[in-house]
């Protein structure tokens, strides 16, 4: 029978050297594809967990049954080269599937916020973007706004291809830099404290916010409009003056 503690202790090695290499994947997905809050409303975490769970489990299990001191050097080699080149094809094919699903905007959307993912746009129609956009952002979501339609007809086709499942949020074609949406945030932007009245069970949470955030615009003066991810309902905290966003709350305020 081949040696049990020997097998143990390279598949614990290998094991080691796996969680290494998915700590530093982890702190490119976190860090600059899925940075917060989009690892919870756009599902980066289970994602990640998922592809690259799999692969750190599975590489060491196969060493721990494959392993046999009593091999040759060559046949070792051999076994964890293929064991290594199986791994890292398997994390490159993960980190690509959760790459293709990053959030690339946070889309201001008639009266929401949306968050836009790569796999969603038609690279074709991203050179009709505005200049500055027609590229998708790698180091997390830039926030863009949607441009009032052209005319009566441009905004019928489009709400009939939001219905067979194209978000307007989507459509590169409708994008127009977020300075220029400033009015509209205005017209639809509602006051903080009228969310914790509207929503009394959620006061502790938009209070703990408060009392968390960074130094910025004064608490009262702060506005909210509501956030679409992926799989969940959140909330964008704005300065009505700058428009720039505060700070996110896990709040469906719709």
């Amino acid at each position: 029978m081949k040696p049990i503690p020997a097998r143990l202790r390279a598949s614990g090695l290998h094991l080691s050297l796996s969680l290494m290499v998915a700590a530093l994947a982890a702190a490119v997905v976190f860090g600059l594809w899925y940075p917060y809050p989009y690892r919870e409303v756009s599902g980066g975490r289970e994602l990640f967990l998922l592809v690259v769970g799999v692969d750190v489990i599975v590489g060491p299990l196969i060493t721990l049954l494959v392993f046999n001191p009593a091999k040759s050097r060559r046949e070792r080699v051999l076994d964890f080269s293929v064991i290594g080149l199986l791994q890292v094809a398997a994390l490159c094919y993960g980190l690509w599937t959760v790459a293709v699903a990053r959030p690339v905007h946070l889309v201001f959307e008639i009266n929401r916020f949306r968050v836009v993912h790569a796999v969603e746009i038609d690279e074709g129609l991203l050179a009709q973007a505005p200049p500055g956009l027609q590229a998708l952002p790698w180091r997390g979501p830039t926030l863009v706004a949607l441009r009032p339609f052209k005319s009566p007809q441009e905004e019928q086709e489009a709400t009939l291809a939001a219905l067979s499942g194209v978000s307007l949020s989507a459509r590169p074609d409708l994008w127009q830099p977020y300075d220029q949406a400033h009015q509209a945030l205005q017209a639809v932007a509602r006051p903080l404290g009228e969310l914790s009245q509207r929503l009394p069970a959620q006061a502790p949470v938009i209070a703990e916010w408060l009392r968390q955030r960074p130094a910025g615009a004064p608490s009262d003066a702060l506005v909210y409009i509501p956030m679409v991810g992926r799989k969940l309902f959140w909330t964008v905290v704005l300065d009505p003056v700058s428009w720039s966003v505060q700070g996110f709350l896990p709040i469906d305020s719709f």
